[in-house]
């Protein structure tokens, strides 16, 4: 369908020493692996740092959560990924993209990622001098959600939302665990990894983060590549609850005069979010002629930048909500 226009502090865990394993070495696919809760952190008393220890990541792995004013029951979880330029501290949901104040009010555990930049919240084939060792996916969809469940009374119903780089990692979880996620919220994404011009534009992030691409993915030729593509696996979208969103990169209310950014969003933004537009058309026609459902969200105007993601939230989430039984 096209629409318009507090835990307590946990006992620390020893995490050992801080020396990683060599940077060249293969990266074997883990087996199922049990994470555990290192410690909590209060930033408010519905807004939690949790460092949990990851096997599959080799640390300790900070993600923040925002809880429900009632939690006298079972709920499900949101996982929201970050964009490209994911902090060390915070999620760009929180700081700008008033993830916040909007999910006071709202009946779901909210768990949000913290790092990550330029890893595509993927599992990559090899560890990185720069941006080390990121299994991502194997710790976003086997060793986070059950101990959120178990931690934080979620329920089992899982839904993800990404934004720009987190856009293509949201759907390309839910692409390769089908049944994971009732349903992926995905903003201002591209979705073709396996493509020349698919692989070269994440090649280009990567090392917008001097890491290396090959690290990721491989070569040019390993099919890793295209294994990660959702137009060619869209298939495996079947059943989950879509949401997709882009502006057309022409400047819209928030380019204006009173934006001090407003240059570096038209000149820089606007082309990227052109592109992203183009990229959501042509998964919404992928998955149209595949008879899959999809709500797209496609507006006249809006660059690449947060003020417009911020407006993507209450658009969402009535699909999202939908998708996770909460009324």
């Amino acid at each position: 369908m096209f629409t318009g226009p507090l835990a307590s502090a946990a006992p620390p865990i020893n995490t050992g020493s801080s020396d990683g394993p060599d940077p060249q070495a293969p990266v074997d696919n883990p087996r199922p692996t049990v994470a555990s809760l290192d410690r909590v952190e209060r930033i408010t008393d519905r807004w939690l740092r949790l460092f949990v220890k990851s096997p599959a990541m080799g640390r300790t792995v900070q993600v923040q959560i925002l809880l429900p004013a009632d939690r006298s029951r079972p709920r499900p979880t949101l996982y929201m990924l970050d964009g490209r330029s994911a902090d060390n501290d915070y999620n760009n949901w929180t700081k700008l993209g008033g993830a916040v104040p909007f999910f006071a009010d709202k009946d779901v555990n909210v768990v949000l990622t913290v790092g990550g930049p330029a890893s595509y919240y993927t599992d990559w084939n090899h560890l990185d001098p720069v941006l080390g060792n990121n299994r991502w996916e194997t710790f976003l969809t086997r060793e986070l959600p059950p101990l959120i469940d178990a931690r934080f009374d979620g329920d089992g119903r899982q839904a993800v939302e990404g934004v720009s780089m987190g856009a293509e990692a949201g759907m390309m979880l839910a692409m390769r665990n089908p049944g994971v996620y009732s349903a992926v919220a995905a903003h201002s994404g591209c979705y073709a990894m396996g493509s020349d011009i698919g692989q070269a534009q994440a090649r280009a992030i990567v090392r917008t983060y001097s890491g290396d691409p090959n690290n990721m993915f491989g070569g040019q030729d390993d099919p890793n590549w295209l294994a990660h593509d959702v137009m060619t696996h869209a298939g495996q979208l079947r059943g989950t609850v879509l949401f997709l969103s882009a502006g057309s990169g022409l400047p819209g209310p928030f380019d204006g005069p009173g934006n001090p950014d407003a240059r570096t969003s038209i000149l820089f933004g606007g082309p990227l979010e052109a592109g992203a537009y183009a990229c959501t058309m042509a998964l919404a026609d992928r998955l149209s002629r595949m008879q899959i459902p999809a709500t797209v969200d496609l507006q006249p105007v809006g660059t690449h930048s947060w003020p417009y993601w911020q407006q993507e939230l209450p658009r969402a989430w009535p699909t999202l909500a939908r998708a996770l039984g909460i009324d």
